[in-house]
């Protein structure tokens, strides 16, 4: 006999106690997301490049925030950004966003899988994001699926925009993962 474990609700999940590992709520079960030092220093250095532009449109999000998937899941990507006008009252809710951002980032880490990434993005599309980037710093490419159903993928000499979800963001892919230093460094 195959013994299953209680699904946990949204309210069990954000009482289990921190343990200072990422988790997201998928398929009822709170599941560990890989993190590591060069992940979340790409992760922030998109966020910056991404700010300046961003904050005329909406807000940039971290790897803490939170969106609740259609399907039940609560997903936090890499980065994230919501247009003010899909924020309630024109301010982030205390807790999870309704829906997928706008634009979901997830930046790829060596144990995760191709399936596992791709089910990411699937979510964050059937949920209401309009652009989801899968960043590979393993090879330094962008690949950007649009909610039409276009896949791009961008290779570290090419230029990626925001589209009409973050109109004027321009970047070279390289851009996104050379972290500056100092001169002196």
């Amino acid at each position: 006999m195959v013994e299953t474990r209680p699904r946990l609700t949204e309210d069990e999940f954000t009482s289990l106690p921190e343990d200072g590992r990422k988790y997201e709520l998928v398929d009822g079960e709170a599941q560990e997301v890989p993190t590591g030092f060069l992940h979340e220093a790409i992760g922030y250095w998109l966020m910056r490049l991404l700010g300046p532009v961003a904050d005329t449109y909406g807000i940039v999000g971290g790897s803490s925030a939170g969106f609740r998937m259609a399907n039940g899941n609560i997903r936090a990507p890499d980065v994230s950004f919501t247009r003010w006008e899909r924020l309630p009252g024109g301010r982030p809710p205390q807790r999870f966003g309704d829906g997928a951002p706008d634009l979901c980032a997830e930046i790829i880490f060596p144990s995760e899988t191709y399936r596992d990434v791709r089910r990411q993005v699937d979510e964050y599309l059937a949920s209401g994001a309009r652009q989801a980037w899968l960043l590979d710093p393993a090879d330094e490419t962008l690949t950007v699926y649009h909610d039409d159903g276009d896949v791009r993928l961008y290779r570290a000499e090419d230029e990626v925009d925001g589209g009409d979800v973050l109109p004027n963001f321009r970047a070279r892919v390289s851009a996104i993962f050379d972290i500056p230093r100092p001169a002196d460094a």
